[in-house]
């Protein structure tokens, strides 16, 4: 008897999990079928690419990639992160950010320094050098975004916002909140963090 209703139980499983790939594909065919939306993705696309070629560019002078860029901008934005927090804003590796780390602070772009409660911390902050590079990468993004929201009229940056968190996965919202209005508490006073 126990063969039997171990079989039905596999049964009722497979029949809820068949059930549940039909409703996944039926709800992925009525978004492929709006072509607004894919049309929305493809300039996503095109949006980023274009919104990253001059730094791009600019950062192949230094023989430095993207990965250099948001380092650098992160850094910048909040002097005195701990490489832990930086790792945790990037969504990378260990490794990755290793590399990437270490080119910045051996070309004087980054200072490391340690933490003054905790030694083994690593804080970092941008050298003057780093500073007058992302001050340049900054200021041509930010050109780009003041023409693209100059042409769509008042309360366009407001609605750009709103859209762009939207598509921030919902669980690292309050985190993206805290670091675009600069109010990391850990940073707070830390020695040095006005650099």
């Amino acid at each position: 008897m126990a063969d039997i209703t171990s079989e039905g139980a596999a049964g009722r499983r497979a029949e809820a999990q068949e059930r549940l790939v039909s409703t996944a594909a039926s709800d992925l065919g009525r978004h492929l079928a709006a072509p607004e939306l894919i049309s929305c993705v493809e300039l996503l696309y095109f949006a980023y690419r274009d919104f990253t070629s001059d730094p791009d560019t600019m950062l192949e002078q230094y023989g430095f990639g993207r990965a250099h860029h948001r380092v650098l901008h992160f850094v910048h934005r909040n002097p005195g992160l701990k490489v832990a927090e930086l790792l945790d804003i990037l969504k990378i590796t260990k490794q990755s950010l290793a590399r990437v780390l270490k080119q910045l602070v051996d070309e004087g772009f980054i200072i490391q320094r340690a933490g003054s409660e905790d030694r083994r911390e690593r804080r970092l902050y941008l050298s003057a050098k780093g500073g007058r590079l992302t001050d340049k990468l900054t200021q041509i993004q930010v050109k780009r975004v003041e023409g693209a929201l100059a042409t769509l009229g008042p309360g366009a940056d407001a609605l750009a916002r709103q859209f762009l968190f939207a598509m921030i996965n919902e669980k690292d919202r309050s985190q993206v909140e805290i670091l675009i209005k600069g109010q990391r508490v850990e940073i707070a006073g830390e020695p040095g963090s006005n650099e």
